[in-house]
């Protein structure tokens, strides 16, 4: 039985071998981000065990088996295999530790790229350069979504930075409330920080980096008022008639959020950058809405959110605000609520399509839900002078949505709507903008006010809507000027049947052709010099 032992070492060793190699494998793919356990420290003590019972099973045989050990060492085989093995480990250390120092260590020497990708703007790099101190980065990025290119991106600003720029990443579902504390509303978005300040950077690209540092480097005041006295959502409040979540988010960002009531100080406050209706209960007076269209065509911006009238204390109350958004930006509430099959609710209308023109939208990836909308018509004929009008938001294209007329139906429980002759077919706009060419007044009007509200603002995208409207209502989209390569588009183009048989004819028998014609000479040479 003593024989055995030896023997008996060796598989310990060689079971702890394939182990060490199915360990080493997957931390690889945790390095990679292909795989995560649940506690990762786990992999590296079992990386620990299996190494340390590979060497401790062959120092037991070495110590059983002496012997057997002198005779392998002293042979012929095992002189030339150890000179191998010899150069084998010492060219892989050498590439590894040359790997491991180039990714400790990165420095971009030369951008072998055809378009420069991995080569930042002027602008981008010489505002890296004069950094005045230490900024960070955190990149919020779920699993669900690749990082690839704002890694790269986030390491080349590091990489020029003169040590002033440093990143890390952030799991949003992982960590909500950091998310939360950094004023994130939803996932790919990079919070930059410095000197106790933070912007947001909507998404991984040089223009809206270089935005979001200009804003950290540059600051402002920046206040947004919220009209008060009719009902309205109110900042301070949670829940469907609360805007917590959005007060909180626009003071992440740096906004000075405050209430105005029109009707007491009956003048817009100089520093407003931008006023938000939010729900009326009440129609405006007259003269709050002529204050409020006359600071918009003095280049001021306004956010209108109302939703169907049944769920107001309007009435068959005129609304001034909503007759003079028709007459002055073009913009016309219609009198319906939004009926949208592609839910499982049918008065929860979708927001699926968003426009691409618009900086409110252009980055947005996520759905929006409106909960009790009314659809927005764009009628094109404005007192305004030219003006530029975007739909923002569409219901799908191939879901049934229809504007509802019939208010009768939400007065009953379980009552059935049908699309009927005098009801707007979709797909219906959900929100849509005016910007005045000339006064670079700015208009945003959504048929709802609760998707912005506690309850609806972190589903899907409705805070990143709403903060992005916030946003390009108060300028913090104004244009950089940078320099960007465009990317060189690539197509791959298939081989033609003729190249793909030569491709496989030569990878079968080509190749491994001359590997045994090679090994054939050589041993007909050997024999011939016995």
């Amino acid at each position: 039985m003593k024989k055995n032992y030896p023997i008996i070492s060796l598989y310990v060793s060689l079971a702890a071998f394939i182990a060490l190699a199915l360990t080493l494998l997957t931390r690889g793919a945790m390095a990679l981000g292909i795989f995560t356990p649940a506690k990762p420290e786990t992999i590296d003590l079992a990386l620990l065990i299996s190494g340390a019972l590979v060497i401790l099973g062959l120092a037991v045989y070495a110590i059983l088996a002496p012997d057997s050990v002198r005779i392998f060492l002293g042979g012929r085989q095992a002189r030339y295999g150890s000179n191998a093995l010899v150069m084998v480990l010492a060219f892989t250390g050498i590439v590894l530790v040359t790997n491991y120092l180039a990714f400790k260590n990165p420095k971009t020497l030369v951008d072998m790229t055809e378009d420069k990708s991995n080569t930042l703007a002027p602008e981008m790099a010489k505002t890296l350069q004069e950094l005045p101190s230490k900024m960070t980065a955190v990149g919020y990025f779920s699993p669900e979504i690749q990082r690839d290119q704002a890694e790269q991106l986030l390491s080349n600003m590091k990489n020029k930075s003169q040590g002033n720029f440093d990143y890390r990443f952030a799991d949003p579902v992982a960590n909500p409330v950091q998310a939360k504390s950094d004023g994130v509303t939803g996932d790919g978005k990079i919070v930059l920080e410095m000197s106790g300040r933070k912007e947001i950077a909507d998404y991984a690209d040089q223009t809206e980096l270089l935005r979001a540092m200009n804003r950290l480097l540059n600051p402002e005041a920046r206040a947004v008022y919220f009209l008060a006295g009719h009902g309205e959502l109110n900042i301070e409040e949670s829940g469907q008639a609360g805007l917590s979540r959005a007060s909180e988010t626009l003071t992440s960002k740096n906004y000075t959020v405050k209430t105005l009531n029109l009707l007491a100080d009956n003048a817009i406050p100089q520093d407003a950058r931008a006023v938000i209706v939010a729900g009326p209960q009440q129609p405006l007076t007259a003269n709050e809405v002529k204050l409020l269209m006359d600071y918009t065509l003095r280049g001021g911006a306004l956010i209108v959110m109302e939703g169907p009238v049944p769920l107001t204390d309007f009435g068959d109350k005129p609304d001034p605000l909503a007759d003079s958004l028709d007459r002055v930006w073009g913009i016309r509430l219609r009198n319906d609520f939004v009926v949208d099959q592609a839910g499982t609710n049918p008065l929860q209308a979708i927001g699926a399509k968003y426009s691409s023109a618009s900086p409110a939208t252009n980055a947005m990836a996520l759905l929006t839900i409106f909960p009790m909308a009314r659809s927005i018509e764009l009628t094109q004929k404005t007192d305004q002078g030219p003006i530029t009008l975007t739909s923002l938001v569409e219901t799908s294209p191939s879901s049934q949505a229809w504007g509802e007329t019939d208010f009768s139906s939400l007065e009953q429980s379980n009552a059935t709507v049908s699309l009927d002759p005098e009801d707007t077919p979709g797909p219906l706009t959900l929100a849509a903008s005016a910007e005045s060419i000339k006064d670079k007044g700015r208009v945003i009007v959504f048929g709802n006010a609760i998707f912005a509200s506690d309850e609806g603002f972190d589903a899907y995208g409705n805070g990143d809507l709403f903060i992005n409207a916030v946003d390009w209502c108060a300028g913090a989209d104004a244009p950089v000027d940078i320099t960007v390569t465009p990317p060189t588009q690539r197509v791959f183009m298939p081989p033609s049947q003729l190249q793909m048989i030569a491709i496989i004819f030569g990878s079968i028998c080509v190749l491994p052709g001359l590997a045994l014609g090679a090994g054939a000479f050589a041993w007909l040479s050997r024999q011939r010099r016995g």
